[in-house]
């Protein structure tokens, strides 16, 4: 009896590339949010599939085979057209898309996007949304890897370095603030970092060692309101963004808002996703956004400091 060739699938394509990027099945598992089982079992059927090793699993960081390298170019190529079709199931006012992977960092889970996804909802009936928060650098990963469609980010500023894979709408800029104790100012307490794992945390440390700042906080914490609660019980205060003050909004009455005592600095958000592959819908939803951030976001916040007016503004 002939043996019966096993079939190359999709979802074993973005494995063995999830394996390849990452050069580990442990990492790999972690960022497909599936088990390490489930990524050796899918490797094993798509190099029985092709009749060829593509993985050298005795090196430490995995390595290609030449055969692996050969098929990671043509794996590329099959899940781009794969998302290139999906797009253009779509028409370009929405109307005919089924799944939304969006991907948005925490500062907007407050307000801004439930209100987004329910204006989405309201329009795209037959549309299933998938929601994923998290820090900017891993959004734009997986937005690479192919498991979002879009994400909402703080811009890391190298956007040199993306070989033209994405396209990138601007949304807003906020200038870094002073966030103290009510009525107590920043003289003579210590300064509560946010932490330097995320890329707001390396900005705002790199800010500090220019300015010749860059001693060691007694605190560094990975909360919002971890820090604001600390800052409002008087322990210390802390340099954050509007946005993240927005999104910590019950401790906005115990607190002060002030221009750093420093050099200002300042970032931007954008929205991202795959160039090319969804059409106009990127641009659409991004103009959905800067409303929504003018109104729940910008507006509010430019009452209580109006000295940040043409710093923290919709671009």
């Amino acid at each position: 009896m002939p043996q019966v060739q096993g079939r190359v699938t999709l979802w074993g394509i973005e494995v063995f590339l999830a394996v390849a990027e990452e050069r580990a099945i442990s990492a790999a598992a972690r960022r497909l949010n599936v088990s390490p089982s489930a990524i050796s079992q899918q490797l094993t059927g798509i190099e029985a599939a092709l009749g060829a090793v593509l993985l050298d699993r005795s090196a430490r960081p995995l390595a290609l085979t030449p055969a692996g390298a050969m098929f990671r170019r043509h794996a590329q190529v099959i899940l781009s057209a794969e998302a290139e079709a999906r797009a253009e199931l779509a028409v370009a006012d929405l109307a005919g898309l089924t799944t939304l992977r969006l991907g948005m960092i925490e500062d907007f889970d407050a307000e801004v996007t439930p209100r987004l996804l329910s204006g989405l909802a309201r329009e795209l009936k037959g549309c299933r949304f998938l929601l994923e928060t998290g820090a900017s650098h891993r959004l734009l990963d997986q937005l690479e890897a192919r498991a979002l469609d879009i994400a909402v980010t703080a811009d890391a500023g190298m956007t040199q370095g993306d070989d033209g894979w994405r396209e990138v709408h601007p949304l807003m800029a906020e200038p870094f603030v002073a966030v103290a104790p009510k009525g107590r100012g920043t003289t003579g307490l210590p300064l509560i970092l946010y932490t330097a794992r995320h890329l707001m945390g390396r900005q705002i440390a790199a800010h500090l060692a220019r300015q010749n700042m860059g001693q060691a906080a007694r605190f560094e914490l990975d909360s919002y309101n971890a820090i604001l609660a600390m800052v409002a019980e008087g322990e210390g205060w802390t340099i954050l963004t509007p946005l993240a003050l927005h999104h910590a909004a019950r401790f906005q009455a115990a607190v002060e808002v002030l221009p750093l005592p420093m050099d200002p600095i300042s970032r931007t958000l954008s929205l991202s996703a795959r160039a090319g592959v969804l059409q106009d819908m990127p641009g659409q939803i991004a103009l959905r956004l800067r409303g929504l951030i003018q109104d729940q976001v910008v507006a509010p916040m430019l009452q209580r400091m109006p000295w940040a007016k043409g710093a923290l503004r919709v671009l």
